[in-house]
């Protein structure tokens, strides 16, 4: 996600990847310190000038951890200032090591950084604690802290690394990316440096799920599809709150085959595989609703629904199933009861569809808060 400082000429002369020095010394683990730089070929992710960084940030509980993601600017001479710059925080890939995709050699096109790039913005774009190449423990998933500390210690070191990289900034996700946005958007008042924040634009977020997995316990029957994908969501969030709360008791929770499961969460990407007409009562030996676990849950992963200081900009849709539509609207009638200032356009397709007028407003945003 940096800028090279090795030289470009490198680029031309080599059809791999080529990884400069460390740039951080090794007893620097101060979060948003850069670790090491690799120059990816020009058409990686469908662009040129793509980076893929190793940085320090925070885990869940604010220790030193290393993470990676990816960096791209766009062609030509930047903007007086400097190129302004967009966070992607991607929605669910994975759980384990590897699994973040942002920076993998392999990486595909992604049809909001090319969008991004090309209306001309520089584009940082984190893996997640735990999603990266390094394996540091399972990936704390929908944990708002680690999330947002690895986009805004991304930024930190991108531009620590080109100094064509502006302070000013906004942020977008979609899905758990969504969530992380939003979270982004509410902690870089606290945490990093000063920069010049702008706002956020949160796809189909996640949300108030916290709310209803304390409903959950041993009495909840087979559920019927599509519901039951959101087992393996279930099962990660319970994974990461363990590694991430010792004090919740993640696994008095559990019985010994729900044990099982969580325990094999973040060894592929895909999470522990189920069987069919699986009761995800069976996985619970006591209900979730305990006060303890609710405050956990809440801590853990609740987006924040006061306390802004930029524009938000929500993009819904009434068909979602995967954060079913509902949730959506008690997001925006929290934000709404709390004053936060928001605008929310609405389609009618599923999970993080974009149709022609979202499309728009997202494009307008940026245009607007970012020149």
């Amino acid at each position: 996600m940096r800028r090279g400082l090795v030289g470009v000429v490198a680029v031309a002369l080599l059809s791999v990847p080529v990884t400069a020095p460390p740039i951080a010394s090794a007893e620097n683990r101060d979060h948003g310190a850069l670790i090491s730089v690799t120059i990816r070929p020009d058409g990686w992710r469908g662009l040129d000038n793509g980076r893929a960084v190793d940085y320090w940030t925070q885990d869940p509980q604010g220790r030193p951890v290393r993470a990676s993601g990816a960096v791209f600017v766009p062609p030509g001479r930047g903007p007086a200032g400097g190129w302004p710059i967009v966070a992607y925080t991607h929605g669910t890939s994975g759980y384990g090591t590897g699994c973040g995709g942002q920076s993998s050699a392999d990486a595909e096109a992604n049809r909001y950084i090319t969008r991004l790039v090309g209306n001309g913005y520089a584009v940082v774009a984190p893996d997640y604690v735990g999603l990266g190449h390094d394996d540091v423990g399972v990936h704390p998933y929908l944990n708002t802290r680690s999330e947002s500390s690895a986009t805004i210690d991304l930024l930190t070191a991108a531009r620590t690394l080109d100094s064509r990289l502006s302070d000013r900034w906004a942020v977008t996700g979609d899905s758990q990316g969504g969530q992380a946005a939003l979270a982004t958007a509410h902690r870089q008042q606290t945490y990093g440096p000063t920069t010049d924040f702008r706002g956020a634009v949160a796809i189909d977020p996640e949300s108030d799920v916290e709310k209803i997995m304390p409903l959950l316990g041993p009495y909840v029957p087979t559920l019927p599809s599509p519901i039951d994908h959101s087992y393996g969501f279930l099962l990660a969030t319970l994974a990461g709150l363990r590694q991430a709360d010792p004090s919740a008791h993640v696994n008095s929770y559990l019985t010994p085959y729900g044990r099982r499961l969580v325990d094999q969460v973040g060894q592929t990407c895909g999470g522990p595989t189920l069987p069919k007409n699986l009761a995800f009562g069976s996985l619970l030996s006591r209900p979730l609703t305990t006060p303890k676990m609710t405050v956990a849950l809440n801590r853990y992963m609740a987006v924040p629904v006061r306390g802004y200081d930029a524009p938000i900009l929500l993009l819904l849709n009434t068909l979602d199933t995967t954060v079913p539509s509902p949730l959506h609207a008690k997001l925006a009638a929290d934000l709404a009861l709390n004053r936060v200032p928001f605008t929310t356009v609405v389609g009618d397709g599923s999970h993080t569809e974009m149709d022609a007028a979202q499309w728009s407003a997202f494009d307008r945003f940026f245009t607007r808060h970012l020149g």
